[in-house]
């Protein structure tokens, strides 16, 4: 006997986690979606989706959604290796260019502040810190994306923006640059931009106003 198809909308998606739920087109019923579940497209799913599915029982015993597709889109995706050949050449020298002249812009300042750090403290941390983090970032970066292309568990942005806070938002700008990922997100942008202002007001203070700017900040959140 052929499964039923059914329809119903999604109403609740986690995009980094790569699942969420189906309310039945009776409204009875929330069924279990998984985005390997969805075949034939390269769109990720919103909430609002209409999605046409079929129903199985998962590994946890719950009904899951499978062989599901959005209902309006029917394009195919483009397959992994193609799709960062694609990336690879439309990047092109005028870009790259572009790019080195942003880093060494953005890093001016911290690799001012890290080597004056290093020289009047005898504390190298924040010289190697810069690079390690930014290399490991940089790599979380790649890694979500391929992730997120094969429809597998996505690593949190919380995870991401901590690397990004602990040394690493040098690389994680590149990796936004070089591979188009977390870079038209408004939201993670925005997270991802206070931790770039918050390291280069923290250089900023060290080398020109003596901390200064740093134990105003504290003073204000402390008396508000």
């Amino acid at each position: 006997m052929k499964p039923v198809l059914r329809k119903g909308k999604l109403t609740r998606w986690k995009d980094d986690k790569g699942f969420g739920f189906i309310r039945s087109s009776d409204g009875t019923q929330d069924v279990f979606l998984h985005i390997t579940a969805i075949k034939e497209t390269n769109h990720r799913p919103q909430v609002g989706d209409v999605i046409c599915y079929q129903l199985t029982v998962g590994k946890d015993g719950r009904i899951h959604a499978c062989n599901a597709f959005i209902e309006g889109v029917v394009s195919k995706p483009m397959p992994i290796a193609s799709s960062f050949a694609i990336e690879k050449e439309t990047f092109q020298p005028q870009a790259k260019y572009s790019l080195i002249f942003e880093v060494l812009l953005l890093s001016l300042l911290p690799g001012l502040g890290a080597m004056h750090f290093a020289l009047t403290t005898f504390n190298p941390i924040p010289l190697i810190l810069y690079p390690v983090m930014s290399f490991v970032t940089f790599a979380l970066y790649a890694d979500d994306k391929s992730r997120a292309k094969q429809g597998r568990w996505r690593i949190s942005e919380k995870r991401l923006h901590l690397c990004e806070f602990m040394g690493g938002w040098l690389g994680g700008f590149i990796a936004q640059r070089r591979l188009r990922h977390k870079n038209r997100k408004v939201s993670y942008q925005v997270v991802f931009w206070v931790i770039v202002a918050i390291h280069l007001i923290f250089w900023l203070d060290w080398l020109f106003f003596g901390k200064r700017l740093v134990g105003l900040f504290f003073s204000v959140v402390f008396r508000g």
